[in-house]
């Protein structure tokens, strides 16, 4: 998925997962958004084709409905011109920079030429110790410099939080974190071309500065140092101007020569033509090809990364989606145990089915299984393996392993690979005792102590089943966007 339509997929993930009234996007909008990807992508279209088609659709719906939520989407858009104006400045920068002497005299040890050849060198070994690092702890975060750059990359949050201030906080909080989560590692690889891309140009423009001052004015050669004479000073020199030295085949005055041009000494300077081509020319050899090269080296990672922003579509969201595009609407199937619960608790079972499984779930509630039929569950409460199964208790009955644990298993054992959900509706027991948290909690306690004293092991784990342990939720009142995280993080162990 690249990145225009990850950005999109993500937005409307976070408005979907975490806006638990539905008032900006209602349960029609989401039937109504898969329905016609569906409908444009076709039927043997991908996953990641039918999810961004969806999250495109849906966003011109709400760009025309709700403008500040589409301003917000549109502050998360990487903005080119940034990395334009970041080189830029880093150019005119390196020309404002070339004065490496006083007046029109060159001082051959400057410390801004030493400088900056001694920092691109340090770079290129910490790429190297980092990259050797990486392979070993690939979870490495980057650099200050880079994270700094990466924000930079994204509207500030302040400007997109007063963008969106109608819009929920924790859907902005959770659009924020999750596409700076997954746009991070996109981020990293543009800080890096757009960081040594402007390396290169910050040593062009001192190249550039140098040259056009050398046609408007005579530059002299000269050195001084306070601790350096002659012949270390020809040595650092031919360290330093090796690079140069060897691109342009020329060599160095010998030590005499040097020692003539320094400063107080007679004559004192030289025309600075040869050091100027010898200082350009290791410029360009030991800052502009390198960093040049691993600029376009960045480049061909940021651009495989924008490609591929969001490829696991394996959490219950997406199967959600996907499994209305690809098989329909989700069938859903109740068996209640020894307990037969009202019309209020079944519209709000409904309800939770609709939030979970999408608009167009269907359920079906089995006649309620008695006591003592557990171990031999009657034909018709029977899971099909059409879709999940949804074991109903009632948390007024006493819970026993012997019987609701034993009725689970045998659920279990009957829906094979299908999804098995274990529900206590609590509305018996809000209609026959007053509100009391504390005997709701023992209450709460005592039936997940029973149900996971019967929880079997996977056996290719050796961890309990997650999707044995009950989901307590007042089926007559329910607290949708609660009971959805529940079930969804459920079926996440299923």
């Amino acid at each position: 998925m690249n990145e225009r339509d990850a950005l999109l997929t993500t937005a409307l993930r976070a408005l979907e997962t975490v806006d638990a009234d539905r008032q900006t996007w209602t349960d029609s909008d989401r039937s109504w958004a898969s329905q016609a990807a569906a409908e444009v992508v076709g039927e043997a279209a991908s996953a990641a084709v039918f999810v961004a088609r969806r999250a495109d659709l849906a966003l011109e719906r709400l760009r025309a409905r709700d403008a500040g939520f589409a301003q917000v989407v549109d502050g998360l858009v990487w903005r080119p011109w940034i990395g334009a104006l970041v080189m830029t400045v880093a150019f005119f920068a390196g020309v404002a920079s070339d004065r490496i002497g006083s007046g029109r005299e060159v001082n051959l040890l400057a410390p801004p030429v030493i400088g900056l050849l001694t920092w691109n060198l340090a770079v290129y070994l910490l790429i190297v110790v980092g990259w050797r690092w990486r392979r070993r702890t690939p979870s490495r975060q980057p650099g200050p410099l880079r994270r700094l750059l990466g924000g930079g990359l994204l509207a500030p949050e302040r400007s997109l939080r007063q963008r969106g201030a109608h819009i929920p906080a924790a859907v902005l909080a959770r659009l924020i974190g999750d596409w700076s989560t997954t746009a991070a590692p996109l981020h990293a690889a543009r800080a890096e071309r757009i960081l040594h891309f402007s390396a290169a140009l910050f040593a062009v423009g001192i190249i550039a500065g140098l040259y056009l001052r050398g046609f408007a004015f005579e530059y002299r050669a000269a050195w001084e140092s306070t601790f350096v004479g002659a012949e270390a000073a020809h040595r650092i020199l031919t360290v330093m101007l090796a690079p140069g030295l060897w691109l342009t085949g020329g060599a160095l005055p010998d030590v005499d020569a040097l020692a003539a041009i320094r400063s107080g000494a007679a004559p004192a300077t030289a025309n600075a033509a040869p050091w100027l081509h010898l200082l350009a020319a290791t410029i360009v050899v030991v800052v502009v090809v390198p960093r040049v090269l691993l600029g376009l080296l960045s480049a061909l990672v940021e651009r495989r990364r924008s490609r591929q922003l969001i490829t696991r579509f394996d959490d219950p969201y997406y199967q959600r989606l996907l499994h209305g595009y690809h098989a329909g609407p989700v069938h859903l199937k109740v068996v209640p145990y020894s307990y037969r619960p009202l019309p209020a608790a079944m519209a709000g079972l409904q309800l939770l089915a609709n939030r979970v499984f999408g608009s167009h779930a269907t359920m079906i509630c089995a006649t309620p299984v008695r006591y003592g039929q557990e171990d031999s569950l009657p034909p018709a409460s029977r899971p099909d393996g059409s879709g999940p199964t949804v074991a109903l208790f009632s948390l007024a009955a006493t819970p026993e392993r012997e019987t609701q644990g034993a009725f689970i298993s045998a659920l279990r054992s009957a829906g094979g690979s299908a999804p098995l959900l274990v529900l206590v509706d609590e509305s018996p027991w809000h209609a026959r005792f007053d509100a009391d948290s504390k005997r709701l909690d023992e209450r709460r306690s005592a039936w997940r102590a029973e149900l996971a004293a019967a929880t079997p092991f996977a056996e290719s784990t050796g961890k309990a089943d997650r999707c044995m342990a009950p989901v307590f939720v007042d089926l007559a009142q329910p607290d949708l966007a609660s009971a959805q995280g529940e079930i969804e993080r459920r079926l996440e162990g299923s």
